[in-house]
């Protein structure tokens, strides 16, 4: 595929601001955003669509253009893509979205900036800036000034703010750029001061922000830059404004071609987003644990001691209807385009110990600004509660499943670990009757599974994916990570060598082989292959779990980051993009097999 193809890939750099956040495709093109937030309408659609190409996008593109090479600046999601002509002459554009402290307030507009600079002979550029409304529904109108162009894209109007000619933006003709040239699309209201000066401003700070941010990181001694790119952007998942921590930022991005498994990923899920704060939380990134806490209050408060959803909105709503964008294609044609997920409708019990565990650190962990106290601690037994109610119940278990419900393995064992918390967090706070109630539980729920869960098959046995059926899945290697087993414990070893043997297909991990609401799987899901690095570093195993994290890393994309799956045969990346779960896995597989700091300082 030469560097000049039009065919939609996951070859894609994320920007963002923890408002709005884009995704730009190899050429420089803005080709995913959604405004005002990361599960709004997506202006810039092009990558969900195979319709007319200069349409939901915004592109530079460059006269007789012959080679793009892109990266970011360090430590920042601040992208610089540098396009090059057959005639030597050569531009840059620099995107990011602004962030940083002014006011005494964050300031994160929803906004996109882009700054194109000649760098070489006499570049000639066209600017294709189209938006589109109503999920690819028909292109947004404009009214334009001298200085400005408005854009129509839903109840409120993006402004574009630019010292280039906006007759040549109107018209998309080509001109030749002689002079760093500067965009800034956001909110309808005349841009204040010199364009060239705040929009440089803008960029030094945001890049001064992120550095900054970056600079705090704990990070394992190998493998620092790809640890760092997957926290910035773990970062850029959390919507800053509630808290919520969305498990990618598209959707419908098929897991396997043409099967349909297409699904909205915009939202909040409680176990992903466990996931995402525990990964951060090794690196000491304590600002997104302590946003993300706040939301998880005021989903517990909703909930008013009944039932937790497996996901809601990042604004906390819980109806997340189910639809399709009928004027969308899909990526590479392959719908539906679906918006919203049913999956709120769901049972899933393991959430109740994904919302018990990130909250136990409050108890603990003296840094936090707001610490967790007594009346944290009865609320949170609320959610204990559903979780001894619910552990032994069926449910949809972690992967979702739409037409069967069976009690799951996994989803008992996160239900024992909520009851084991609370109990470690009463004997904290001196609660000798709390701390024998929750203990109790988790005894008793240990010896539920122990006797339900596990199969005697003349082999060593192992434990089932769920009490009433005789399958395996890679869930079952969280046990050790969640303090369930431990790692010399003969039944999670004869676990995972029937895991491995059952799920492993080479440099890969299923989920599970059986089949599912749609068939057979297609793909890795590639945090399962992670799983699988962690299982066999717990193995003794860690020249071979070093091997496989690095036949991992090169499987990224240029810009450093992983989808929810892979082709296990060609290793194409599929899934929504980028994925929480396996940036996860990147941090976590990092900081166990890294050698240590002590050896160079």
């Amino acid at each position: 595929m030469n560097g000049l193809s039009s065919k939609s890939t996951l070859d894609l750099w994320p920007v963002g601001n923890c408002q709005v956040s884009g995704l730009i495709d190899r050429q420089g093109a803005l080709v995913w955003g959604c405004v005002p937030r990361v599960d709004g309408d997506p202006v810039f659609c092009s990558l969900m669509d195979d319709g007319d190409p200069d349409e939901g996008l915004w592109q530079f593109e460059l006269a007789g253009q012959v080679s793009s090479t892109q990266e970011y600046i360090r430590n920042t999601p601040n992208l610089v893509t540098r396009l090059e002509a057959e005639d030597g002459s050569a531009v840059e554009i620099l995107d990011f979205c602004p962030r940083f402290e002014s006011s005494g307030r964050m300031y994160r507009p929803v906004a996109f900036v882009r700054i194109v600079r000649p760098v070489a002979g006499n570049p000639r550029i066209r600017v294709k800036l189209a938006p589109m409304r109503g999920y690819g529904a028909e292109l947004a109108k404009t009214t334009n000034g001298t200085n400005h162009i408005r854009y129509l894209v839903g109840d409120q109007a993006m402004r574009l703010s630019t010292d280039a000619a906006v007759g040549y933006v109107l018209e998309k003709r080509f001109f030749r750029i002689e002079d760093d040239t500067h965009f800034f699309l956001g909110p309808d209201e005349p841009f204040v001061g010199n364009l060239r000066e705040q929009v440089r401003g803008m960029e030094q700070k945001t890049r001064s922000y992120w550095q900054n941010w970056s600079r705090g990181l704990a990070t394992p001694f190998e493998w620092q830059d790809e640890v760092i790119r997957c926290a910035i952007t773990l970062k850029l998942c959390q919507h800053e404004e509630t808290g919520a921590i969305v498990a990618a930022l598209t959707t419908s991005i098929p897991e396997a071609p043409n099967s349909e498994r297409n699904w909205d990923y915009r939202f909040c899920w409680i176990r992903d987003s466990y996931y995402t704060v525990q990964a951060l939380n090794r690196l000491g990134a304590l600002d997104v644990l302590e946003k993300y806490l706040a939301y998880l209050r005021n989903i517990v408060d909703q909930a008013a001691g009944g039932q937790i959803q497996p996901l809601y909105s990042v604004m906390g709503v819980a109806e997340l209807e189910e639809g399709f964008a009928q004027d969308l294609s899909g990526y590479r044609g392959m719908g539906p385009v679906r918006v919203g997920n049913a999956a709120y409708t769901q049972i899933q019990h393991d959430c109740y110990g994904q919302i018990v565990m990130p909250t136990v650190q409050a108890f603990f962990d003296k840094r936090l600004l707001r610490m967790a106290d007594e009346a944290d601690f009865e609320s949170l037994e609320q959610v204990g509660e559903m979780a001894w109610k619910m552990h032994d119940q069926p449910d949809a278990g972690l992967w979702e499943f739409r037409t069967r419900q069976e009690v799951h393995t996994y989803s008992a064992v996160m239900s024992w670990a909520a009851c084991d918390r609370l109990a470690n967090v009463a004997e904290y706070l001196g609660k000798a009757d709390r701390h024998e109630h929750w203990a109790g539980r988790a005894d008793a729920i240990r010896k539920t599974i122990e006797e339900k869960a596990w199969q005697d098959d003349g082999e060593g046995g192992h434990y089932r994916a769920s009490f009433e059926s005789d399958y395996l899945d890679a869930s079952l290697l969280q046990m050790v990570e969640l303090r369930f087993l431990s790692p010399d414990n003969p039944r999670f070893q004869s676990t995972f060598a029937a895991i491995e043997k059952a799920l492993r297909r080479g440099e890969h991990m299923l989920r599970y082989a059986a089949e599912d609401d749609f068939g057979a799987p297609e793909t890795a899901f590639n945090v399962c292959t992670f799983w699988l690095i962690e299982a066999l570093h717990l193995a003794g195993r860690d020249e071979e779990a070093r091997q496989l994290f690095c036949t991992m890393l090169a499987h990224r994309t240029p810009s450093g980051l992983l989808s929810e799956d892979m082709d296990f045969e060609t290793g194409e990346l599929w899934g929504n993009f980028p994925q929480t779960y396996s940036l996860v896995g990147v941090i976590n597989c990092a900081a166990l097999l890294s050698r240590s700091w002590n050896e160079v300082r």
